[in-house]
């Protein structure tokens, strides 16, 4: 490995290692301001009010996904192009046992405040344009962490094989032959 192939494989090591943590604390951060935001919206009898707080959810969850997303890439990179033997294990070793494996996405979590999200909407006495409209925005969002966490389990052999095509293409040899 050349020095500068080391130091790449380094920073990425520290960029997997910060997003893995800056993503829990994205989640626990948006977690907290929606409730405060939500608390703060339930006294109004308004159903539409509930919406503003389901955009603070949803962006939290966006940006949590998208920092899922990013380190599952850098680390598919480091298992092809760098051979990296944790990346290998993590990914043969899976769950050992069920009900053991996490959920990066945190989607059950985001899924229940969604259902507390929208209960200020039922007690409102809403109009039933007022279910439809709001209630649909709120099933909207629930699709999306559906959508998203099944794209997460499929991520990681999706992006391991296209990172194999690049690399077999020779598409992934970004270091000139002076630099190797």
């Amino acid at each position: 490995m050349t020095e500068r192939e080391l130091e790449e494989y380094k920073a990425l090591r520290a960029t997997i290692r910060q997003r893995g943590s800056v993503r829990t604390c994205v989640f626990v951060a948006g977690l907290a301001t929606w409730a405060l935001v939500a608390a703060g919206v339930t006294f109004v009898s308004i159903p539409l009010t509930t919406v503003l707080p389901l955009v603070l959810l949803a962006g939290t969850f966006e940006a949590v996904f998208a920092l899922h997303v990013g380190v599952e890439r850098i680390g598919r990179y480091l298992q092809v192009f760098y051979d990296d033997r944790w990346e290998r294990t993590a990914m043969a070793f899976g769950a050992p046992l069920a009900g053991t494996g996490s959920d990066p996405l945190f989607a059950l979590f985001f899924g229940f405040a969604t259902m507390c999200n929208f209960v200020p909407v039922l007690l409102a006495a809403p109009v039933r344009v007022e279910i439809t409209v709001v209630g649909g925005i709120h099933a909207l969002f629930v699709v999306r962490l559906l959508v998203a966490r099944r794209v997460a389990g499929r991520q990681r052999a999706a992006d391991l094989a296209r990172f194999r095509a690049i690399k077999e293409k020779g598409d992934g040899d970004h270091f000139t032959s002076s630099e190797k």
